[in-house]
């Protein structure tokens, strides 16, 4: 009768210790990555919303947990604003936070109602933020069907001559009932029609053929400067 024979498999004791020694390494080096806390914060694409605004809606004031971190909750919530229209949030090397945002453009404010008109046609009333405002004052009335328009095109003006209007007045006649008449910072007077009202961005090109002169602009009947004495 043949004997069985049993073939033993030899367990090498450094190898064992080997495979422990890389699973530990493994487990706290994964746990040291997610203790780590976020190290730096950046902020882009804001002009006059503060930092602190945006860290305090964005729960990052305590510097999160780095890896757990939901940027995209985050964000949901910074788009509640009613000064935010975008937002992405990037997790960089070097345990970085990099939030972009898209503010929501301030174009008038309307003593119609005392708020403080956006591009989206958002609304707000006079807070802290909207001291950095630099907007125009809507004076008077604007029917409904045109205040769409209005809005429309007042996002059309670049942010450097939207800055030099003070006040805007809504001023029809029997010719055109789309008529707006802009007061500016320096003294001269714009009569823009809503079909033109991009044409308020040459401003400063017109402004340098004047010689200094003051007076009443008109951009809603052709192109003219009409002097004051």
């Amino acid at each position: 009768m043949k004997k069985k024979i049993v073939k033993k498999t030899k367990i090498k004791l450094f190898n064992l210790l080997l495979i422990l020694i890389v699973f530990t390494g493994l487990f706290f080096a994964c746990k040291y990555v997610f203790a780590q806390p976020t190290r730096n914060i950046l902020i882009k694409g804001t002009t006059y919303l503060e930092d602190d605004y945006i860290i305090d809606i964005a729960r990052v004031k305590d510097y999160p947990i780095f890896i757990t971190y939901n940027g995209r909750s985050a964000c949901k919530r910074l788009k509640k604003s009613n000064y935010i229209s975008d937002c992405k949030i990037k997790k960089k090397i070097g345990y970085v936070l990099e939030i972009n945002l898209v503010e929501n453009k301030p174009l008038f404010y309307n003593m119609n109602n005392d708020k403080y008109i956006f591009n989206d046609g958002e609304e707000v009333g006079k807070e802290e933020i909207s001291k950095n405002f630099r907007t125009p004052r809507l004076l008077n009335y604007v029917p409904d069907k045109k205040y769409k328009r209005f809005i429309k095109e007042m996002d059309k003006i670049e942010q450097d001559i939207l800055s030099k209007i003070s006040d805007i007045e809504y001023q029809p006649n029997e010719y055109d009932k789309d008529r707006f008449l802009l007061y500016m910072d320096d003294g001269n007077m714009v009569y823009l029609t809503l079909t033109k009202f991009k044409t308020i961005n040459k401003y400063n090109n017109v402004l340098s053929q004047l010689e200094n002169h003051k007076g009443i602009l008109y951009l809603d009947s052709g192109n003219h400067f009409k002097i004051m004495e």
